[in-house]
């Protein structure tokens, strides 16, 4: 098994980790086609209750290899549409993965390492990161779920002027954005990370899969639709044990002890 993507899980958090840090994490088709294997692990691993996906070495996910696009360029067509299509089944894999997933990124964030943060459900950045899309410097349009992910996160306008004038925006920047949830000292990003990810592993998760699905859904329901589905989500989890333990928690004033079920 390739080890340019690691898996590890403990205490209901698995960690997902980029390995390719000589080239900056860039992407190339073994390692997307490990990139999807590990995320449908996390989507069907019940046990898996949070997860994590950083990078290892002085970058998060620089984007696509550049030098496979190179030596590729008389059958690029074929290969993206064969190496963008494994992205993509990763992507949906996180989306749709029954508990939440943190992208923990720093340094260089460009074209689909870009995409893959926000395809997850919070970022946390090192102060040292730095975003670019990329793509239009190649010649070449965003993949990996950007071109709909970013104009939910920052609008519409701010997705296209990054997509179109692909500048390097810095971490700050980010967070006002909305790029991402919060900028932490590069020295504190691996901490912060565990700390979010073991809180989420802590939690309801069966109610963070349901509030992850009503979001994820809400850009293609009306509002009476979104309600309706509001209705059956929170029905759903009233019948949970964790329910019952949150309910029960709060009345008898001490701190709730989730399972997960």
């Amino acid at each position: 098994m390739s080890d340019s993507v690691l898996y590890a899980a403990a205490d209901g958090v698995a960690t997902i980790t980029l390995n390719r840090p000589r080239v900056m994490n860039a992407l190339d088709g073994d390692m997307i086609r490990r990139l999807r294997a590990v995320c449908e692990e996390v989507e069907r691993d019940a046990g898996v209750r949070a997860a994590v996906i950083r990078g290892a070495g002085p970058a998060f996910l620089a984007g696509g290899d550049v030098s496979v696009f190179h030596a590729n360029l008389p059958c690029m067509a074929d290969l993206i549409r064969e190496v963008a299509g494994e992205l993509h089944h990763a992507i949906l894999a996180l989306r749709r993965a029954p508990k939440p997933v943190l992208a923990s990124v720093h340094g260089p964030v460009a074209g689909a390492g870009v995409s893959l943060m926000a395809a997850a459900d919070l970022a946390v950045a090192a102060d040292d990161a730095t975003f670019t899309l990329a793509y239009s410097r190649l010649g070449g349009s965003p993949d990996g779920g950007a071109t709909c992910h970013l104009p939910r996160l920052v609008g519409q306008r701010k997705a296209l002027e990054l997509m179109l004038l692909s500048d390097t925006i810095d971490a700050r920047t980010a967070l006002e954005l909305g790029l991402v949830n919060r900028v932490v000292g590069a020295g504190d990003l691996g901490a912060e990370s565990e700390r979010i990810a073991r809180r989420l592993a802590r939690g309801p998760t069966r109610a963070f899969a349901e509030t992850k699905q009503l979001v994820n859904g809400s850009f293609e329901r009306t509002l009476a639709a979104q309600l309706a589905a509001e209705v059956e989500a929170f029905a759903r989890c009233a019948v949970t044990d964790d329910f019952a333990e949150g309910v029960s928690a709060f009345v008898e004033k001490r701190k709730p002890d989730f399972k997960g079920n």
